[in-house]
C-alpha cells in the first residue's frame, strides 16, 4: 500500500495528535553511521552509559529490531514551556518541566499506530520514544524532520530544536521523504557557549564532559572540578539550545501534560535546599527528574 493517500492521512492524523512534524524513511541499515558510532564508542565518549555499547547492529538496522519492518516514521513533539523557572535558581532542562515525555509522547504514538492499522489492516509496528537502540536523530534527518546541528540535536527550520523525537517502525511501505539541507552554516554559537567544551567537533559530543550526562547519567560521585562546572544546573542543560539562533522561533507547547505540577517552577534556591523527599515526590514525582532521584538532586544543589 505504497501510495500518497495513506501518507497524507498519517501526516494529517499526526498533526491532530499534536505532533509538529512527521517524516518517512525506508527501513534499512544505516551503514554510513557504522564507523562514526564505533569511533564514538572507541573514544569512550559514552562514559558510564554502558547501554550505548549494547545491540550495536540493531542500533544501525531497524529490520533487526522490528521484524519485517519497511518504513521508519519519524515524529517531532514540541515541549517548549509556557513558563520558565526563576532566574538564579538551581536549573532544570526545559524538557523535564512536565510529565515524563516517554509516557506522554508514546501515548500519542500508540494512537497514531492504531490509526495506521485502520488504514491498512496488515500494518504492524512498534513505537519508540528514546527507549530502545534506535538512532532517532539520524532517522529524523533522513526523513526531512530537520538537520543534525553542530550540537548533535535535530534542528527544524522555522521551529528550532525544543522538541522530542519519536519513531514508529512499521511493516508497510510508505513513500520516503528526502533529507533537508543543513542550515547551521558557519555558526558556532553552541560550540562557543558550551560551559564544559563537550562539543569536541561538529555533531560529536564527549558525553563525559556534558552537563546533562554529569547530572543525569553519571552514577559515580562527581569530581570537584565536574561539580564546579555545572553552573547551577541540577538536571540536564539547555545552553547549546538557548544560544542557537533557530530557537528564536520556538513557541510554547499546547501539551497540558508538560505544564509543571506543584510549585517547584517558582522555587528559589532556599526552597530547593529545604526540600524533603515528600516535597520532591509531590512536585517532581511525574517528571523525568525522578531518574536522577532525590538524593542526587540534593547533592548537586549549589
Amino acid at each position: 500500500m505504497n501510495n500518497p493517500t495513506i501518507k497524507s492521512q498519517i501526516i494529517q492524523k499526526s498533526e491532530e495528535l499534536g505532533f509538529l512534524a512527521c517524516g518517512f524513511s525506508v527501513a534499512t541499515c544505516l551503514e554510513n553511521e557504522r564507523d562514526r558510532l564505533q569511533d564514538w564508542l572507541n573514544r569512550g565518549f559514552q562514559g558510564e552509559m554502558g547501554y550505548m555499547e549494547n545491540h550495536f547492529e540493531k542500533r544501525l538496522d531497524p529490520t533487526l529490531l522490528v521484524e519485517g519492518s519497511k518504513t521508519v516514521i519519524s515524529l517531532a513533539y514540541n515541549y517548549f514551556p509556557q513558563k520558565m523557572q526563576k532566574i538564579n535558581a538551581p536549573k532544570v532542562a526545559k524538557y523535564a518541566y512536565g510529565e515524563d515525555y516517554h509516557k506522554v509522547v508514546k501515548d500519542q504514538g500508540f494512537l497514531l499506530l492504531e490509526y495506521i492499522k485502520t488504514l491498512n489492516p496488515e500494518a504492524q509496528g512498534r513505537v519508540f520514544v528514546d527507549s530502545a537502540p534506535v538512532m532517532e536523530r539520524q532517522w529524523a534527518e533522513q526523513s526531512g524532520i530537520g538537520w543534525i546541528g553542530k550540537n548533535s540535536l535535530i534542528i527544524r527550520k522555522g521551529i528550532g530544536s525544543f522538541f522530542f523525537l519519536a519513531e514508529i517502525i512499521v511493516n508497510i511501505e510508505i513513500e520516503p521523504d528526502k533529507p533537508t539541507t543543513d542550515h547551521c552554516g558557519n555558526c558556532t554559537a553552541c560550540i562557543d557557549a558550551c560551559p564544559t567544551q563537550a562539543i569536541v567537533s561538529d555533531q560529536v559530543i564527549d558525553a563525559t564532559k556534558c552537563i546533562s550526562y554529569l547530572t543525569i547519567e553519571k552514577r559515580s560521585e562527581l569530581k570537584l572540578q565536574e561539580k564546579q562546572s555545572l553552573d547551577q544546573w541540577i538536571f540536564g542543560c539547555d545552553v547549546c539550545q538557548d544560544v542557537c539562533p533557530w530557537n528564536r522561533f520556538s513557541v510554547p507547547t499546547e501539551e497540558k501534560r508538560f505544564t509543571p505540577a506543584g510549585e517547584w517552577i517558582d522555587w528559589e534556591t532556599e526552597n530547593w535546599k529545604s526540600m524533603n523527599s515528600e516535597q520532591f515526590a509531590e512536585n517532581l514525582g511525574k517528571t523525568p527528574i525522578t531518574r536522577a532521584g532525590f538524593e542526587k538532586i540534593k547533592r548537586l544543589l549549589p
